[in-house]
């Protein structure tokens, strides 16, 4: 088996040809992204109910950075992915793209935005045309959105298989029926970087491989990201994985963030309970560090009528009153730097009213443990 080789540390490069706001100005920003999805019933096929899968989702990534979003499944994730992308339409919210509005007036149109963010999928099969070989199915993005000739489209497509080590004399004349699960999501890869983006979006893109696979494709993923100076969103539910390749963390249930900050503090220190039941999930090389109970219990809350207050109170083994009455804050996401580390829950903030709220040395040791990062 293939062994991880370190992830490459986020930096801030020389600015791209096209980067409009500098390296300061995030690559993207999410604000209150909202989709929900309507129940229709009766004779009159009238709505009766709506599914909040995303429901008021907001947060930034700055250029370099790779930033991972774990969950349960149907906890809005794929959802948030093509929201992003503009594959499906949002009931509310704004997405920027470089400092951009993505589809508003005088903002970015459509077209630029799919030159610059490009998405790959989970299924790798079902991505590709099965009528078109490898090379065609690379070459048909850059011949079709970036309108070069198809003899360059050709030159680009056998470029990019390299990238991605496949050599193109021996794959590029082939189908996907003869090609295998890794080399599928390779192609799948090559055909993203044929418009040359500064973004990738990778939904469980590395899911449905084998561990050995899996980790030549994370080390692809490293390389081609300080390589081409790239920025990821990388959705995964496997937490070693998210551990390996990101720098910061978005945790999300139903349809919410309820935590997000540096990948290490998360992984070393989480402060919302259900991030902790999901860490507690992981399976350890260790036989001796068995669990005696499933850190979490029960299924999740219906989307169609989530529960008051904080959603995962329900299923919390320290919810009080106060969590079902009222919401807890998550803070400014988008004002959060690389080292914030925020948390929607009353244990984690101070004078909350929660009997377990951190008191004033909590504060000094957590700040001890954290120290903030000295100005240049």
């Amino acid at each position: 088996m293939e062994q991880p080789v370190k992830k490459p540390e986020p930096h801030a490069r020389d600015p791209h040809p096209r980067d409009r706001g500098g390296p300061a100005q995030p690559m993207l920003i999410a604000r209150d992204v909202r989709k929900y999805f309507p129940i229709h019933a009766g004779l009159l096929n009238r709505q009766v109910a709506e599914v909040r899968a995303v429901d008021g989702v907001s947060f930034s990534v700055m250029k370099g950075e790779t930033l991972g979003v774990v969950g349960e499944s149907g906890c809005g994730k794929s959802t948030l992915a093509r929201l992003l992308m503009h594959l499906m339409d949002r009931d509310g919210g704004e997405i920027i793209l470089d400092g951009q509005a993505v589809n508003a007036y005088q903002g970015m149109p459509l077209s630029e935005l799919r030159r610059s963010m490009q998405m790959v999928f989970q299924d790798s099969y079902s991505s590709l045309n099965p009528r078109f070989t490898v090379e065609d199915s690379v070459a048909y993005g850059a011949a079709r959105q970036a309108g070069v000739s198809r003899k360059k489209a050709r030159e680009i497509a056998r470029d990019l298989l390299e990238k991605v080590g496949l050599r193109a004399r021996l794959f590029g004349g082939r189908y996907p029926h003869e090609l295998s699960g890794g080399q599928k999501q390779r192609v799948n890869i090559a055909r993203a970087l044929a418009l040359d983006p500064r973004m990738l979006i990778l939904d469980e893109a590395v899911s449905a491989l084998d561990k050995s696979v899996e980790a030549q494709v994370l080390n692809l993923l490293n390389e081609l990201k300080a390589q081409l100076d790239l920025t990821y969103v990388f959705i995964s539910h496997d937490l070693h994985v998210v551990h390996y390749i990101s720098d910061r963390v978005l945790v999300m249930y139903l349809g919410q963030v309820v935590e997000i900050g540096p990948v290490d503090r998360i992984y070393a220190d989480p402060r919302h309970p259900y991030t902790r039941a999901l860490l507690e999930c992981q399976l350890s090389m260790d036989p001796d560090d068995r669990v005696d109970q499933a850190p979490l219990a029960g299924d999740p809350p219906n989307p169609v009528n989530p529960p008051s207050g904080c959603r995962f109170h329900p299923r919390c083994p320290y919810a009080e009153d106060l969590c079902a009455a009222k919401q807890p804050a998550l803070g400014d996401t988008l004002r959060a730097g690389r080292d914030d580390h925020l948390t929607a829950c009353f244990m984690a903030q101070p004078g909350s009213g929660h009997s377990r709220a951190p008191g004033p040395a909590d504060l000094l040791k957590r700040a001890a443990a954290h120290p903030a990062p000295m100005e240049a």
